[in-house]
């Protein structure tokens, strides 16, 4: 993979991250920033993005996302390959949920 591919994929990511972000904002904003693990001033700063922003933004050559599961027991149980993966992920969450949000500084 060349330099240009991996800033082409990493512009794609941005601008799927940002769009998916918008919408979901848009939809239910607390359930939003829960998923998206951000504030509600983050929500706000991305809520209100116009078009020309969003592609401003997402030309950026580092990944405006980031994962969540930086700790081994919330990656395991992600990665869970037991029966009932429901109660692994529905742990996860939880796990995830009392993470702190991110926030403009």
């Amino acid at each position: 993979m060349t330099t240009a591919d991996v800033y082409n994929e990493i512009k794609e990511l941005n601008l799927s991250y940002l769009m998916l972000a918008q919408q979901l904002i848009r939809a239910d904003r607390e359930t939003a920033q829960y998923r998206l693990g951000i504030g509600a001033d983050i929500a706000e700063v991305i809520d209100n993005l116009t078009p020309g922003q969003v592609l401003k933004m997402a030309g950026s050559n580092m990944a405006l996302c980031r994962f969540r599961f930086d700790d081994k027991l919330l990656l395991g149980l992600l990665t869970s390959h037991e029966r009932d993966r429901g109660t692994s992920h529905t742990h996860a969450a939880i796990l995830a949920s009392a993470k702190p949000v991110e926030a403009i500084a």
